[in-house]
């Protein structure tokens, strides 16, 4: 169990609190297809997700950010899913019973991802999310996505607690050094995406858990009834 009772628990979006994957390896498929490409079985860019159009596009298309034609891939792939960001999109197993466990314990909670914020916030109200979240914050919301602090520390800014009194939870490298930063207490959130060629258990989070339902006992919260 966390050595406290947080203030607030912020999640990233995509791997962490919903399931985007689908979503987001969608404008892949249709470009490939659309350059005579064979399919990629979807197992094959789960991974790439959580790292957005940059990892997408590398695996799925071989081309990586600085080459000449990532930008305007880039800018393809994002028509393309900003059409269909929410057709497929869900929240993970269990994560609702979180959520609703952390709002019975009076602890806020918010999203803080490196998608940009345009599309963050439609994506929670969607979900029918938004209005609950303490924040929706994007890559862009602050002058730098994670691994700096700034977009963690903006979520504590807008819940009105403590940093040092708020738990980040991810699924990737990156978002634990972003809550380290930010003095936050960090979860791996190990049934997502986990993109990195390194083990969860080795990215020097304070707790890792394989289920969202975890988080119920880890943050001393009661199930939903």
């Amino acid at each position: 169990m966390l050595p406290f009772s947080p203030d607030a628990v912020f999640f990233d979006l995509d791997g962490t609190l919903a399931d985007t994957a689908d979503d987001l390896a969608a404008p892949i498929h249709a470009m490939r297809a659309a350059r005579g490409l064979p399919q990629l079985p979807g197992e094959a860019l789960r991974p790439f997700t959580s790292m957005g159009a940059r990892g997408l596009i590398g695996k799925g298309l071989g081309v990586k950010p600085g080459e000449a034609q990532f930008e305007a891939l880039r800018d393809e792939f994002l028509a393309r899913y900003e059409r269909g960001m929410l057709d497929r999109t869900r929240l993970f197993d269990g994560m609702r019973d979180v959520l609703t466990a952390l709002d019975s314990a009076d602890i806020s909670w918010g999203v803080i991802s490196n998608k940009v914020e345009r599309y963050v916030r439609p994506i929670l109200a969607g979900l029918g999310l938004l209005e609950r979240s303490v924040c929706a914050i994007g890559g862009d919301t602050t002058p730098h996505p994670k691994p700096h602090p700034a977009p963690l520390l903006h979520g504590a800014s807008l819940a009105q607690v403590q940093a040092s009194r708020c738990v980040y939870v991810g699924d990737d490298p990156r978002d634990i050094q972003a809550g380290q930063a930010a003095s936050m207490l960090t979860v791996a959130a190990a049934y997502g995406y986990c993109g990195d060629e390194a083990p969860p258990e080795q990215w020097g989070a304070d707790f890792v858990i394989r289920d969202p339902r975890e988080l119920i006992a880890l943050l001393k919260t009661n199930p939903p009834r």
